[in-house]
């Protein structure tokens, strides 16, 4: 019997704009639900696996629609906590026709910001066989800081595979030389680390994909994958090093969320015991459909979709 995968994050409302422009401009929003654990969440969920996520939502509208989501994927609920206290935190999405989307957030003293030490210490970890986190609830509060580091302590413990992805959010750190310091020590306590190139450009001081998988397995990580963007990912262990080539899309939508389905595709394939150059292609894969929709999880898809793009589509020179 499959145990299942662990993640935490905060899940928010997500206002997506329907005219392109600065936010301040836009009259018309439709709504969806953002977060990058979720997506993964979700995405894990579609593909058959079981997906567990640790969180805490505000007794709100925007806290029932995550919860009706959260059931409609066949996401386990179980450690979802609810506060009457606290709202949950949502967040506005600009449109563009090129490059990234203006985004502001409404997160400040959320429902998800009070999770801590004592949320995770309930956690029955021998029920989990992969934990993943991500460099955002590192940045939210104190308190979910602490409750990453506890995380981490109790399912390693535990003997469960953790994967970590820096998922960069200045925005909510002090400083950068706080987030740099902070998600490099976290990806000193983790198995896999799957940082972007322009991520690595900050963390690591290089864009180089191969530079960056150095310094995380020099830092204690058996694997570490380095998303290219469209070319693909450079995927190394102390052993060798795998180039994965991405998939060739007629239309680029939105970016958002594809780094999360790269992580789905990944971690959904780790758990089945594929090769780890199997799971590259399945994340490259995933990572490429959710580009050609416009919400963040909208498109990550269920195994014959997955199968059928994999199929139908061609691959980029890396």
């Amino acid at each position: 019997m499959e145990k299942g995968l662990l993640l935490t994050g905060e899940p928010m409302g997500l206002l997506i704009a329907k005219q392109e422009g600065a936010l301040e401009t836009v009259k018309d929003y439709s709504l969806d639900i953002a977060g990058a654990e979720f997506n993964v969440a979700t995405g894990i969920a579609r593909l058959g696996h079981k997906a567990t996520y640790l969180t805490k939502l505000g007794n709100d509208p925007f806290g029932k629609l995550i919860e009706n989501s959260i059931k409609a994927n066949g996401i386990d609920n179980s450690q979802v906590k609810y506060s009457d206290t606290y709202r949950t935190g949502f967040m506005l999405k600009g449109r563009v026709s090129n490059g990234d989307p203006q985004i502001f957030y409404f997160r400040s003293g959320s429902a998800a910001s009070t999770l801590n030490e004592n949320d995770v210490a309930e956690v029955d970890f021998s029920k989990y066989s992969n934990l993943h986190i991500t460099g955002i609830m590192a940045a939210v509060s104190e308190s979910t800081l602490k409750a990453v580091y506890k995380l981490i302590e109790l399912g390693r413990k535990a003997g469960l595979y953790i994967s970590f992805d820096p998922n960069l959010r200045p925005q909510l750190w002090k400083s950068q030389e706080i987030m740099v310091k902070t998600l490099n020590d976290i990806a000193t306590k983790v198995d896999m680390v799957l940082p972007g190139v322009g991520e690595g450009d900050i963390l690591c001081g290089s864009s180089d994909p191969k530079k960056i998988n150095e310094f995380y397995l020099k830092g204690g990580a058996s694997c570490v994958i380095t998303k290219c963007g469209p070319k693909g990912a450079l995927c190394s262990t102390k052993d060798k090093d795998i180039r994965v080539p991405g998939f060739i899309i007629d239309k680029v939508v939105d970016t958002v969320g594809a780094g999360d389905g790269f992580a789905a595709g990944v971690l959904s394939a780790h758990m089945e015991g594929l090769s780890l150059e199997k799971a590259v292609e399945r994340g490259c894969a995933i990572g490429a459909i959710q580009c050609t929709f416009r919400g963040d999880n909208e498109g990550l898809p269920t195994p014959e979709q997955l199968s059928e793009f994999i199929a139908s589509h061609r691959r980029c020179d890396f």
